[in-house]
């Protein structure tokens, strides 16, 4: 059908009748009208549509730009119109934009590209870009149509839909979706390796139970559950599920916690301890307190003349029965780290090595004992004695955990803990270290009794054959040496102590070797005695009276710095207890004397208690601090020798 135009109308008109002229005209008339028509829905369409529409010349100059562009871009149409089209293109889409329009004019369906535009305020914003050659009837190139759409905010929304799409993917953790009806619909890489670590092929097959009624009451309700605990394998994991409404779907999110819940055991295990132990601390001290008063009356009963055999004999039992409760005191001090201790440079295969022979015979006949020790280990810093009562207390626990005959193993070596592994422990830190490792093939301990063992007074062996206090005395002086105890013990298989002591770079010092005189002297200097026990007070007094010194007492830090004021001209020595009432300690009581009269000698006494005299006061055991309880010769001696320094 030929197109109708005013041209074509006018041919027809020329050379007809005039009823045929007024036909034509008629539909000149309603040719004219549609033309008007179509003309004004496209410039409605140009002038009110958000894309850039543009008509260019073949030397890509602007013979049309519609309103938008002052819209979208700042421009006015008008100052357009001769530009060329590049002008207002970012220098580097350039190359891009001029490939878009050569394939255009070659392509019948045009081509398309994404291209950057100034804005007048000169911001870039990005426009996908359609560009089409128009052809007149012969086919022959006339114009190119350009239309531009501003993709700036989807762009944007794209790259933050990728980002969010990424963080489920590179997820260390495993993170799971799920449709409305409970099925599997994605999961991340995490989640397949937790499934294949516990051997199986598909995340499917370590869900919780119920896992599709779980999403369903989520998405029904409209509430998280925000954890939800599984064991498989010995292992724990985390679930929690979150309900999507707007997209009618759950998401889920897991990580293990075995080693978060098994340090969050050892942690509460270590506080447990750390109460108990400041129980059994003050405990012990009252007790030291009571058994100085009996030991010391019962000594000086016994040293009386004239004393008849069968009240001498009850008087020894009683001193004997004082002394082996002395020794359960000290245990209780050594689990709760209040111990007096006089730490030195050693080595613990030495250590190992002169205990050993006590230890085969201790053993029997019937358990062989196996000692490794490491060449070249390095030294560590701590008391010898409290390292033999270890060891010896081990075997003796190892001992009775083995019936008709076993072994027990005891080595050392030198171990490097690195960053990556103190998580293996709660009390773990790198640094290098000395092991001591004591292993039996006994028989074992089950979970429970596993994790108790290191309770004061808890023991499974029959009324009257322990105490319950070998393994919390360990415990303590492991503590006390700034280390750490490792246990693993199965049934029937035996069980393995590691402790963990922290390695010195130091050489070993040569020890001061101890002198004690064969008989104790008396004199006539005058000693402060502060101690709030009134009986314990009293004894003091008595038995260094009869050494022939002169007394004068008080019962609190308070009191002796009022004796003070009014004797300090006459006293040579303090003896103080560490530990008053009334806000005065020993140490605070010593220090302000001391500072009135420098040449002043002192001697502390204590239950117990090494951090309440603080880390930067120097004493020694022997010389300035006597340890309850005692025996009044050996407070006798100490007085004497500190006198006589």
């Amino acid at each position: 059908m030929t197109e109708a135009t005013p041209e074509k109308f006018d041919q027809l008109i020329v050379g007809n009748r005039p009823e045929e002229a007024e036909a034509i005209e008629q539909e000149r008339a309603v040719a004219m009208a549609a033309l008007q028509r179509s003309e004004d829905h496209f410039r409605l369409i140009a002038e009110n549509t958000r894309d850039l529409i543009c008509l260019l010349d073949l030397a890509e100059n602007y013979l049309y730009a519609s309103p938008s562009y002052e819209a979208a871009l700042g421009h006015r149409s008008a100052d357009l119109i001769g530009q060329h089209c590049g002008s207002i293109v970012h220098p580097s889409d350039e190359q891009i934009f001029k490939k878009t329009l050569a394939m255009a004019a070659s392509h019948r369906h045009g081509a398309s590209a994404e291209i950057r535009y100034r804005h007048q305020n000169g911001a870039w914003l990005l426009f996908e870009l359609v560009a089409n050659l128009i052809r007149d009837d012969q086919g022959q190139a006339q114009k190119i149509l350009a239309i531009c759409r501003d993709i700036s905010e989807r762009k944007q929304a794209e790259e933050e839909f990728q980002q969010l799409a990424a963080f489920p993917r590179f997820n260390p953790n495993p993170s799971l979706a799920f449709s409305s009806d409970g099925v599997l619909t994605y999961f991340n890489e995490a989640a397949l390796a937790m499934a294949n670590s516990l051997e199986k092929h598909h995340p499917k097959d370590i869900l919780p139970l119920n896992t599709p009624m779980l999403v369903k009451r989520c998405l029904a309700t409209g509430q998280k559950i925000p954890r939800l605990d599984t064991s498989m394998q010995g292992r724990t994991f985390s679930w929690s599920f979150f309900p999507i409404a707007a997209s009618q779907a759950v998401h889920c999110y897991a990580e293990e916690i075995t080693e978060r819940l098994n340090l969050e055991s050892q942690l509460r295990q270590s506080q447990k301890m750390e109460s108990v132990g400041q129980l059994a601390a003050g405990v012990a001290h009252d007790f030291n307190n009571i058994l100085t008063i009996i030991q010391g009356h019962a000594c000086l009963v016994l040293n009386q003349q004239d004393l008849q055999p069968r009240m001498a004999e009850s008087l020894k039992q009683i001193s004997a029965a004082a002394e082996r409760a002395a020794t359960l005191t000290q245990q209780l001090l050594m689990f709760s780290r209040k111990q007096l201790m006089q730490p030195q440079l050693l080595n613990l295969n030495e250590v190992i090595r002169d205990v050993s022979k006590m230890l085969r015979t201790l053993l029997g006949e019937q358990i062989n004992l196996q000692v490794t020790t490491a060449r070249a280990l390095p030294m560590i810093f701590a008391d010898p004695g409290m390292m033999e009562q270890v060891i010896v207390n081990l075997a003796v626990n190892a001992r009775d955990a083995i019936s008709n005959g076993g072994s027990l193993a005891i080595s050392t070596e030198t171990l490097e803990i690195e960053a990556d592994q103190v998580q293996r422990h709660a009390e773990a830190r790198p640094g290098d270290f000395v092991c001591l490792k004591v292993a039996d093939d006994g028989c074992g301990m089950s979970p429970e009794t596993l994790a108790r063992i290191f309770e004061p007074f808890f023991t499974t062996k029959e009324v009257g054959k322990g105490t319950g206090l070998g393994l919390a005395t360990v415990y303590g002086i492991v503590q006390q040496h700034q280390g750490w105890i490792e246990v693993s013990s199965k049934l029937g298989e035996g069980t393995t102590f590691e402790i963990f002591f922290p390695a010195s770079s130091k050489a070993q010092e040569d020890a001061e070797g101890d002198s004690a005189g064969k008989s104790v002297p008396g004199g006539e200097e005058t000693i402060l005695v502060v101690e709030d026990e009134p009986a314990l007070r009293e004894l003091v007094k008595e038995v260094l009276e009869r050494y022939g010194y002169r007394i004068l007492e008080a019962a609190t830090g308070a009191q002796a710095l009022g004796v003070w004021e009014q004797h300090r001209d006459k006293i040579d020595l303090l003896l103080t207890d560490m530990m008053m009432p009334e806000g005065i300690s020993g140490r605070e009581l010593a220090v302000r004397v001391l500072a009135d009269k420098p040449g002043l000698k002192v001697i502390y006494t204590s239950g117990y208690s090494v951090d309440t005299i603080g880390e930067d006061f120097k004493f020694k055991e022997g010389q300035n601090y006597l340890q309850k309880p005692y025996q009044p010769p050996v407070l006798a001696q100490m007085v004497r020798a500190s006198l006589d320094n």
